[in-house]
């Protein structure tokens, strides 16, 4: 009897089977969802400002259906004996490492959210951590089975500027090049110049856009989930992938040829009023193309598989696959579809090869990740004082307005929200002062930009760049003095400091031209001690976004609050000096600017 009672309670006490499970299950499945709702929501910044890489959005959803048909036919998993200590140490080691690394991966992310190797080294975590994650399951056979899936989301990872950028300066050139000799065949006149190709009607530029690498990244994705979803070798895959980039590429340099055919015979407007049409036109050629293609390699192999006989050896199911071949002969012995999954293990094992308490340790890891990431920012900023808004008057009714395109390279590089180019001419007192000789008058052109960042979504870095002692001297404009900074009335009690600079851009044969650039940073919120000092950062020396500067960022707690560009360039064929350039600026900025949320226009008689 006492034997009896003391051997009762301890029987009790021990925890079921079902009870582990489920405490281990529920833990686990928290970090991993934790784990890729923080992925997705740091790589969608990209996907949603940059439309190279909006098809990210779908990633998400496709490598969940294939991991779902991957489930229904796993092969057996392990039988829940004890692992050894040599793999048992592995896992810990290994998945200790990923975990603490999330840390400074998440300070890096949140100062510096558009820094793109952060990306794959997140998103490369995020996968290690999970395969981890399926081998405490099922072991290696389940890692294998189960890659392709969990890996698929890499796809949608941005690729990073020193890879991206010259593929897109060198498609950029093919395709311009191949266009050029096609009108050529067709009796169409056109010079190439660089990336650009001129015929009678102008010069037609080819853009990031017509470049390809836009349709090329998008047929990598289309091609990679035709070719699971056949469950194809290797072989094949490769085959249908190289196939999914030959339409893409083929299809675009019909594009280019296309709209600068148009322009040639038409003008650049029409062709512009054909550009998104023909782009997507690719994305659903690559899609059909595709799964045409896939539809027929997979017959191929079906065909072979046949052809070795029942008791031949099958082909790999390329990557992803598990190696042992047996998932696919249980398919291939039930027509039906329905795979012949294993038998329940012994109700004494465990659901996974790991004590259940080691999966409660992520959670509550990556819950104090996000927090400690949370509070670190939130200590600089608490004490931010927000300052009035304000906004640019488009000058839309003003003579010779037009709107110019910001070229794609620039695009890239400062990732705004926001954006706006704008010339127009006009006489005022500079054209006065800029006779040229001859006593012949040309009006002087005025030229605005304007360029928005909202809160978090970019370093701060970024609008640092877009200055105008960068901008031009890239376009050959040669600085010739610093005016430095001063504070110019808006309106509304408001003043704006801007600092001026003078450039001249001389060329062989042609008269020189003068410009004086306006430019003016602002961000939506500043430290007390900042409040007044309103020229610091128009003042400051150029900055950059080096490592040395993300460091920066993220060690004094400096995420992006929200901030704005604004630049006036006056530019005359002769120079009307700082002085009547500045009273000319002067006059127009208060019209040029409305306070408040909301812009308005400027009519020509205001100006």
């Amino acid at each position: 009897m006492g034997n009896a009672a003391i051997s009762a309670p301890t029987a009790h006490a021990a925890p079921t089977p079902s009870r582990r499970l489920s405490l281990a299950a529920i833990a686990a499945g928290l970090a991993l969802a934790a784990l890729w709702l923080i992925l997705f929501r740091h790589l969608s910044n990209e996907w949603s400002t940059n439309e190279q890489y909006s098809y990210g959005w779908f990633v998400p959803f496709f490598a969940a259906f294939l991991f779902w048909l991957r489930w229904e036919d796993r092969p057996p998993r392990a039988d829940g004996a004890p692992i050894s200590n040599r793999a048992s140490s592995f896992f810990l080691l290994t998945s200790t490492f990923l975990l603490f690394f999330l840390l400074p991966l998440r300070l890096f992310e949140v100062g510096n959210p558009d820094w793109r190797p952060l990306g794959w080294a997140h998103a490369g975590i995020v996968v290690a951590l999970t395969l981890l994650f399926i081998w405490t399951i099922g072991g290696r056979r389940w890692v294998w089975h189960f890659a392709f899936p969990v890996a698929f989301i890499l796809v949608a990872v941005p690729w990073i500027s020193p890879i991206e950028a010259p593929l897109v300066q060198g498609l950029m050139r093919v395709v311009a090049l191949v266009a050029t000799e096609a009108l050529g065949v067709f009796g169409i006149p056109a010079q190439l110049e660089g990336s650009l190709i001129r015929v009678s009607t102008g010069l037609v530029g080819v853009n990031e856009a017509c470049s390809g690498v836009r349709s090329l990244q998008t047929s990598l994705m289309i091609g990679l989930l035709f070719g699971e979803l056949k469950r194809l070798s290797v072989p094949r895959r490769l085959a249908l992938l190289g196939g999914a980039l030959a339409i893409a590429l083929g299809a675009n340099f019909a594009r280019a040829f296309t709209l600068v055919w148009i322009s040639a015979t038409q003008n650049p407007e029409a062709a512009n009023s054909w550009h998104d049409s023909l782009g997507y036109s690719i994305v659903g050629l690559v899609f059909i193309g595709s799964m045409a293609l896939a539809a027929l390699l997979g017959k191929a192999e079906g065909r072979g598989q046949k052809a070795q006989g029942s008791g031949g050896h099958e082909e790999g199911t390329g990557a992803g696959s598990d190696g042992s071949g047996e998932a696919r002969a249980t398919l291939s012995k039930h027509p039906g579809g329905k795979a012949q999954l294993p038998a329940p293990t012994s109700p004494t094992s465990s659901f996974f090869l790991l004590p259940s308490p080691i999966f409660l340790l992520p959670i509550a890891w990556i819950i104090a990740i996000e927090l400690g990431t949370e509070a670190w920012y939130r200590s600089s900023e608490r004490d931010l004082i927000a300052r009035e808004s304000w906004t640019v008057r488009w000058p839309e009714s003003a003579p010779g307005f037009r709107q110019i395109d910001i070229d794609e390279a620039v695009q890239r590089t400062l990732r705004y929200d926001a954006g706006r180019q704008v010339v127009w001419t006009g006489d005022s007192r500079v054209a006065e002062a800029s006779l040229v000789p001859g006593g012949h008058n040309l009006a002087p052109r005025f030229v605005l930009f304007f360029f928005r960042w909202e809160p978090g979504t970019s370093t701060i870095l970024r609008a640092r760049a877009h200055r105008p002692d960068v901008c031009l001297p890239n376009v050959g404009w040669r600085q010739i003095a610093d005016h430095g900074v001063r504070s110019y009335p808006v309106g509304g009690g408001l003043s704006l400091p801007f600092r001026h600079f003078s450039f001249i851009r001389e060329m062989q044969g042609q008269r020189p031209m003068f410009a004086h650039s306006f430019f003016c940073i602002r961000e939506d919120k500043v430290q007390p001690e900042a409040a007044e000092a309103q020229a610091d950062l128009v003042e400051g020396e150029v900055g950059g976004w080096m490592r040395g500067d993300r460091m920066r960022v993220v060690r004094e707690g400096l995420r992006n609050p929200g901030q704005q560009v604004m630049q006036f360039v006056v530019i005359t064929p002769e120079d009307a000096g700082p002085a009547t350039a500045e009273a000319e600026f002067r006059q127009q900025v208060p019209k040029l600017i409305a306070t408040g949320v909301d812009g308005g226009k400027v009519t020509a008689a205001e100006l």
